[in-house]
């Protein structure tokens, strides 16, 4: 399946250790001067266990027609084009693959999934493409110069819903539910480090496959165990079944997870159940009186009104939209259109707006986008409320970057 559309931004490859092209003082592949047309690309999950997350990839298309609608990029506009990839690492390779070799794209952008954006990083470092806002957030991510992750480890926040459990909600026995690729094991180890660092042990640690449909067994090892908050780290479908077999199985328990899963699309999977589970979130409240995030909501109603306005499609806005500032960066440079520039201005960015996340920088060797999270909480109204504001991450974590 593919979908294109003209949006505003531009990205670069890195000027270390990339093949000798690619320090070539002209445009990239993707770059149309003729047109000022630039072309990007990403895989998305149209198929598979979680086809929901499409909504990160229309939010990140909305926001790239209102990049071309509005000129904000000084009248370049930006082509996207997207394949399914079923939420499968190897079919994600084989994408990126023909997004280069077929489409010529500049650079990946907002390309959806955490262990299938992990997986694409050795192609990329062969043929220098850059990733920008990669919809994941893997330890590998932070790693290399050609990737810009706007959202933070999965560690971090990992650590974050601890802190909030262990300090705010006055819990003496945590557990993690953790789903068994690079997710979750990234918020293993920050919920392990942190744990560490305040010197207690978890009440218990259990992975689960991204396919899992019923909890049942994993919900009885938590009630064994005593644990009074457990922490999930999956997708909205995991914790909505998580939830489910807890009610089934009359088990207590507060829960918590992370930014992606407080979203109308869990709601919808978990009815009220959701009802009372904390979230820790790097992104501002959807309903913000603030320009960014109003234009997300009237872009995403605009283009696709089927998909729900919600913090899971800001993500994708947001991971849109720092594409957008990178390559208008890139612009009032003056430096080349290539890829490699384009890398070089984006370690330039410092406590920039980008979308719903504020405060984004980065710098060579320092790939950290966002800094600092909330913790919110699903209401009965439906709603998602903030009931502590932003704090950076708890600093053992965060300095230690889950390495």
């Amino acid at each position: 399946m593919r979908r294109r559309t003209f949006l505003s931004t531009g990205v670069a490859a890195a000027s270390v250790g990339l093949p000798t092209w690619a320090l070539a003082q002209q445009a990239s592949p993707g770059i149309d001067t003729a047109t000022k047309t630039v072309t990007v690309g990403a895989f998305t999950p149209v198929t598979g266990p979680v086809p929901f997350y499409t909504i990160l990839t229309h939010a990140a298309e909305a926001c790239f027609k209102w990049a071309n609608e509005t000129n904000a990029l000084d009248g370049w506009k930006i082509n996207y084009v997207t394949y399914d990839d079923g939420y499968e690492p190897a079919r994600s390779v084989a994408v990126t693959r023909r997004l280069v070799e077929e489409n010529k794209v500049f650079a990946l952008a907002a390309p959806v999934g955490t262990a299938q954006s992990v997986a694409v990083i050795p192609y990329a470092k062969e043929v220098g493409l850059p990733m920008i806002g990669p919809i994941g957030g893997a330890t590998a991510l932070f790693a290399e110069r050609l990737v810009f992750p706007l959202l933070p480890d999965y560690g971090w926040s990992a650590a974050a819903n601890l802190d909030y459990a262990l300090g705010d909600l006055k819990a003496g026995r945590v557990a993690l539910l953790w789903e068994n690729d690079e997710l979750g094991r990234s918020a293993k180890r920050g919920f392990d480090l942190h744990l560490e660092t305040v010197k207690k042990e978890a009440a218990e640690s259990i992975p689960f496959e991204v396919r899992n449909t019923d909890f049942t067994p994993h919900v009885r090892r938590l009630a064994n165990a005593k644990a009074e908050v457990v922490i999930l780290f999956g997708s909205n479908a995991n914790l909505a079944a998580a939830l489910k077999a807890a009610d089934r199985v009359g088990y207590q328990a507060k829960w918590m997870a992370p930014f992606f899963t407080a979203d109308p699309t869990t709601r919808k999977l978990a009815g009220n159940l959701l009802d009372g589970t904390y979230f820790s979130s790097w992104l501002m409240p959807v309903t913000a009186d603030d320009a960014d995030i109003k234009a997300y909501r009237e872009q995403v109603a605009k283009h696709f009104p089927a998909d729900p306005i919600g913090v899971f499609g800001l993500n994708g806005w947001s991971n849109g939209a720092l594409f957008v500032k990178g390559f208008k960066t890139l612009l009032a440079s003056g430096k080349p259109l290539t890829r490699a520039s384009l890398v070089d201005v984006m370690e330039t960015l410092t406590d920039q707006t980008v979308g719903g996340a504020r405060g984004v920088s980065f710098k060579p060797g320092d790939h950290r986008g966002a800094r600092q999270e909330a913790i919110i909480q699903a209401a009965p109204d439906g709603s998602f409320k903030m009931v502590r504001d932003f704090r950076p991450y708890p600093a053992a974590v965060f300095d230690a970057r889950i390495s």
